[in-house]
């Protein structure tokens, strides 16, 4: 199987068949990419998936591009740019279509409360493995628990605390410049 053809059904299996997002899909692909088939290391995966949350879009497809080209180049930045978008697109689209015949009650609302609540454990399971990866010191600790409480109380908005993120960044992770100069 070549690489491309493995990134392009890695992230159309991931993206069909997880809900809530690109982060959603981070374990699938960290078992695929990372343990199975040892194509890039977990340290790369997570650090191209905060560099997805970081940049505006979507995060699946900027993923994607990212870990693609990474693997494989440019052609595999577009086999697995298509493999997160394209089942994306072609469920929205069947479901827009029929989203007026869907009924709202009984074992579709089930399904749809089950799908949901199986949606937030994804999200913890990537939010808990970018935590591990991303908060190592007391400054980023402190950051995210800031960042986490404001946002919960509605305290500032989102931009303003990336702005003030990337601030506080600037400051405390400066290079320090050698003792000798």
């Amino acid at each position: 199987m070549t690489t491309n053809w493995l990134l392009f059904r890695i992230y159309f299996m991931a993206s069909g068949f997880t809900f809530s997002g690109g982060m959603a899909m981070l374990p699938v692909i960290e078992r695929e990419l990372c343990d199975r088939r040892h194509l890039i290391t977990k340290a790369a995966l997570y650090e191209y998936t905060t560099l997805s949350q970081s940049l505006p879009g979507v995060i699946a497809v900027t993923n994607a591009c990212f870990v693609g080209r990474k693997i494989n180049g440019r052609a595999g930045m577009l086999a697995a740019g298509i493999g997160a978008v394209l089942p994306a697109f072609t469920l929205m689209l069947a479901a827009t279509a029929a989203y007026q015949q869907i009924p709202r009650a009984g074992v579709w609302l089930a399904v749809m409360q089950a799908i949901r609540a199986a949606s937030a454990a994804f999200l913890f399971t990537a939010a808990y493995r970018l935590a591990k990866y991303n908060l190592t010191d007391p400054v980023a600790i402190g950051l995210a628990a800031f960042c986490l409480l404001a946002t919960v109380l509605g305290l500032l908005t989102t931009p303003l605390l990336i702005v003030a993120a990337g601030a506080i960044g600037l400051i405390a992770y400066r290079p320090r410049k050698e003792a000798n100069r």
